[in-house]
């Protein structure tokens, strides 16, 4: 009687086994999280803001790499092809993408599909002058400027695209979206009063930048940005560009260049050198640094590196 009740008991146990794993089996996508691909790291760090652990987020470009000379690898079209959302900077940022969601073969994350937001599309947009994408030297931002992700007030509009295109593929979750987005954006309220208290000594304050990639920023902070060192993105300087901008920085008493990490330092420092003025090097990405691991912690660094390099500086 003994062994009989220890094989029914087995066979109760192996029952219920296959009922758990049948259970788990049948339950819906809440139990694997959503496979997100994004084309940049700010614009997963979103998706990981909004989506918490119902997404897995994997970005393309690398976040210390100049984007316009990014080059997509074999491996990119490979995580598309079990994506089941993707999300991209747009304009001409990651022209790229379209190659690549092409070549994964589903229709669903090409342009139109309903699985592809384009953030820009919502995104009050800066300097728009044409509809041109492709130059035949450098790169232009003639549909508008491309790192409108650079004005922390744009992750309003940046996560409430997220956050609707979330919930069209999980409607279950969609108030933990919702809930996990307004939490996130009351954060980001306090530390925008913090950053701008940071600035605020420095608004109208004339700065150089190496390559166009702050109009946002400085816009959202009234920072004064005159001129560039490239004369069109993705243009080298000639040497009457340069004398120009050595004119132009002593005439209005320049305190600052900007650069960025993965542009060279040659420029910036003959402007140092001939004017005094300091360089200062920005992150324009999440990852770039590992100071850097966030949306928020991005605006923290470049807030902290203008502010010190500004007051250690006669304005």
């Amino acid at each position: 009687m003994g062994w009989e009740a220890n094989r029914m008991m087995g066979i109760w146990r192996l029952v219920l086994a296959v009922l758990l794993w049948w259970g788990c089996w049948q339950s819906p996508a809440a139990a694997v999280p959503l496979k997100v691909v994004t084309t940049t790291s700010d614009l997963a760090s979103l998706v990981t803001v909004v989506g918490g652990d119902r997404v897995s987020v994997s970005s393309i470009a690398l976040p210390a790499q100049d984007p316009h000379t990014f080059e997509p690898r074999l491996t990119d079209v490979q995580q598309l092809r079990s994506a089941q959302l993707v999300v991209k900077v747009g304009l001409d940022h990651d022209l790229w993408l379209d190659r690549l969601t092409q070549e994964s073969g589903n229709p669903a994350l090409q342009r139109g599909g309903e699985r592809y937001v384009d953030v820009s599309t919502v995104i009050p947009l800066l300097e728009v002058r044409s509809v041109s994408l492709a130059p035949s030297d450098g790169h232009n931002h003639g549909a508008g400027n491309p790192h409108y992700w650079l004005d922390p007030l744009n992750a309003d509009a940046m996560t409430g695209i997220i956050a609707a295109a979330l919930a069209q593929i999980d409607p279950e979750s969609s108030k933990t979206y919702e809930a996990n987005r307004l939490a996130f954006l009351a954060t980001l309220e306090q530390k925008v009063a913090e950053w701008q208290r940071q600035l605020a000594p420095y608004q109208g304050v004339p700065l150089i930048a190496y390559h166009n990639s702050y109009p946002y920023l400085a816009r959202r902070f009234r920072l004064k940005i005159i001129d560039f060192i490239e004369p069109r993105p993705g243009i080298p300087p000639s040497p009457s560009h340069l004398t120009k901008l050595l004119r132009e920085m002593k005439d209005e008493h320049v305190p600052v260049v900007i650069q960025e990490l993965y542009e060279s330092d040659r420029v910036p420092r003959l402007l140092s050198n001939r004017t005094g003025a300091a360089v200062v090097t920005l992150v324009s990405s999440v990852g770039a640094i590992p100071e850097v691991p966030n949306y928020l912690s991005l605006f923290d660094y470049n807030v902290h590196a203008l502010a010190t390099a500004l007051g250690r500086t006669k304005v």
